[in-house]
């Protein structure tokens, strides 16, 4: 009875946060499921017509697109960058003033406003902006170009997110190698093992759990770029970042419903199926 106790009274403390979770936003995404295969008035079951809709639409192979090769370039990057900064912090620790003010500048974006930092990227990369005037005065040419509405939009919108996201991470990364007991680099080194093997034996192994939770928070970050990404451009920037949110936000505006939340439930099964599988097949203990 009292090993019954102890196992439910963790769940007796996740009750109220699971309850709010069920009430907004477990039971709207169900009734956007069942909305997204009826008609506009919700009346008439469609099938997948919608679905269908979506799936031929331009603008949302475009943004899906886009948001794919976002996530596919930047996550990587991101929790290697991450991840090399937080190592060499972690290494160089005897310098404690100048890492000081290293982990103050990486960890400063993360504090800044957003409409303020866009301002700052404005400044930066406009026809008349300081990036052109500095690259007309190391080249001898003249520079007008609009980097947020050219073909560089793409890797203005990856350093901007970078530039935002790289102190999160790292201070992620930083508590992740904190918890390595110093023992085990003690016993290695007494053993003839290098920096090297180090990394690969005992760093990278122990930091699976942190590579995890840093990938997941890096994921749902990578959304709330569109932010920046409207701010720098607007709702119709350049297409290589026009994203899903930008769709999104075009058939509210809208009120195209049907292709709303047909796209959320798309959306949500590209994301929920590896997991499941993972789930399925590797995440099961022989």
């Amino acid at each position: 009875m009292a090993k019954l106790k102890q196992e439910a009274l963790p769940w007796l403390f996740l009750v109220p946060s699971l309850a709010g979770t069920a009430v907004f936003m477990g039971f709207p995404f169900l009734d956007a499921v069942r909305r997204s295969f009826q008609d506009a008035m919700g009346v008439r079951f469609t099938g997948l017509k919608n679905y269908r809709a979506v799936w031929n639409n331009e603008a949302f192979r475009l943004a899906a697109g886009n948001t794919a090769r976002f996530l596919a370039l930047c996550i990587p990057l991101l929790m290697a960058v991450s991840l090399g900064l937080a190592l060499v912090i972690t290494w160089r620790r005897k310098g404690a003033g100048n890492l000081r003010l290293v982990r103050t500048t990486l960890v400063l974006p993360m504090v800044v406003p957003a409409a303020a930092m866009v301002l700052i990227w404005r400044i930066l990369l406009c026809p008349d902006g300081i990036l052109n005037q500095a690259l007309t005065v190391v080249t001898g040419r003249l520079w007008e170009t609009d980097w947020a509405f050219s073909g560089h939009a793409f890797s203005v919108l990856i350093a901007t997110y970078l530039w935002k996201h790289t102190g999160y991470d790292m201070i992620l990364w930083l508590a992740g190698l904190s918890g390595i007991p110093e023992e085990l680099y003690e016993a290695a080194r007494i053993d003839g093992a290098g920096l090297w093997q180090e990394l690969i034996y005992i760093t990278f192994p122990q930091l699976g759990g942190t590579a995890g939770l840093v990938g997941i928070l890096s994921v749902v970050n990578s959304f709330r770029v569109y932010r920046e990404a409207y701010l720098l451009a607007g709702s119709y920037p350049d297409s290589s970042i026009y994203l899903i949110p930008h769709l999104f936000a075009h058939w509210f505006l809208n009120l195209d419903i049907q292709k709303m939340t047909a796209a959320a439930v798309m959306m949500t099964a590209v994301f929920l199926l590896p997991v499941a599988a993972w789930k399925v097949t590797g995440g099961r203990r022989p």
